[in-house]
């Protein structure tokens, strides 16, 4: 039952409550009471299991759940620094998602009031989501129809003090989802001229954070850090003994959790780079292995030449000795021919003046013995070895 804001611009406690207080703040710090009791104040997140259903359609609503109504351009009002225009432009600028903007919620089947709110990082991601599976032209009525003629033209975040979403009078906070839609449909274009329509309220599917870590089993870091953050922005203030945190254990599991965190980065470039260069060196000694068994060959193969080379060596001087030794023999063979033949040519020159010598004396002998009609047998002799001694010269 929270405080919800009236026609009048005030704000009443509940939905029987007086429109008496100025601001949001005033009626919820009147009723503090009621909040200090409130059960949970629950992050919803977009399950990874749902993402193409995150935001599945914006409604057109009398009163939206983010307390913002939605500002409109037709031929009556010119809003701002816009130009004047002959026609309607039929255009709205709203916001769909205020982040850690808390919406009251009633569970029926547990008769417990609560409220949800989007961290900035949901809301960005419900927006893209958005584009991303088409939904731009899907939008209900009072969350119950689905209508034609609405189309989502424009979509944007916030990101700074100069957005423009200033110039259409909004000063909400930095990561707001806004949205500019086109209004064919003439049935709803007359409700919102006519102020019955006021506000987008999105619909979509979310789950509870808390419910989504656990079935991601997220580990106690994960769980205290979120835990503590929740209590840091003021989104629980009260909590049972049952449920308390040590908030100086969390910061100093978050002091750790940071930097063991920061030490990641680099042991995941120090392990990639250490795993390429196992695949480095996985890849060299398959190549080293390659080599040293070419190295080996090459080296068997120099043996072998070495021996080729000092054998042919040694047959080589082997056959340089023994020409060597055939040469000296020849000279020698030459040397004792050349003896021989000045010995030999002595012997035919005194063989020679001796054969004519014993020629004459032959002669004369067969001449002597014709006169006394012998026969000497010492000239027979003598002719055969002049005959034997002429052969020979």
């Amino acid at each position: 039952m929270p405080c919800t804001k009236c026609e009048n611009g005030k704000y009443k406690w509940g939905k029987t409550g007086s429109c008496e207080y100025d601001s949001i703040a005033e009626c919820e710090e009147a009723n503090k009471d009621y909040y200090e009791k409130t059960t949970s104040i629950v992050e919803l997140v977009i399950s990874d299991d749902s993402q193409e259903l995150a935001i599945d359609a914006i409604s057109l609503v009398t009163s939206p759940a983010i307390e913002q109504d939605f500002v409109y351009f037709g031929k009556e009002k010119n809003n701002l620094t816009f130009a004047k225009v002959d026609e309607e432009k039929r255009m709205l600028v709203s916001p769909a998602l205020i982040p850690n903007k808390q919406i009251f919620r009633h569970n029926p089947n547990t008769d417990s009031d609560y409220y949800v709110y989007f961290s900035p990082d949901t809301v960005r991601k419900a927006s893209e989501l958005y584009l991303k599976h088409n939904n731009h032209h899907k939008a209900t009525y009072q969350h119950q129809d689905r209508v034609s003629g609405v189309l989502t033209v424009e979509s944007w975040i916030k990101e700074g003090d100069q957005d423009k979403s200033k110039l259409y009078g909004y000063d909400l906070p930095n990561g707001t989802w806004f949205v500019k839609m086109k209004i064919e449909n003439d049935e709803l274009w007359n409700k919102i001229k006519e102020g019955e329509l006021k506000g987008l309220s999105i619909e979509g599917y979310f789950t509870n954070k808390f419910e989504e870590m656990n079935k991601k089993q997220p580990t106690t870091e994960q769980i205290l850090s979120a835990f503590n953050e929740l209590v840091r922005e003021g989104k629980i203030t009260t909590m049972s003994k049952a449920n308390r945190i040590e908030l100086g254990l969390t910061d100093d599991v978050e002091k750790l959790t940071k930097e063991a965190r920061a030490l990641i980065p680099q042991l995941t470039n120090d392990n990639k780079f250490i795993k390429e260069k196992e695949k480095d060196v996985i890849k060299e000694s398959k190549l080293l292995s390659k080599q040293k068994a070419i190295l080996e060959k090459a080296d068997k193969k120099e043996t072998e030449l070495f021996r080729a080379y000092d054998k042919a060596k040694d047959q080589a001087e082997t056959a340089d000795r023994e020409f060597r030794e055939t040469q000296g023999a020849l000279q020698s063979s030459k040397n004792a021919i050349d003896i021989q033949i000045k010995r030999v040519n002595k012997i035919k020159s005194k063989a020679g003046k001796l054969s004519k010598t014993l020629v004459k004396k032959l002669n004369a002998l067969d001449k002597a013995a014709k006169d006394l009609d012998v026969k000497i047998p010492a000239a027979a002799e003598g002719y055969k070895v002049v005959q034997k001694l002429l052969a020979l010269l």
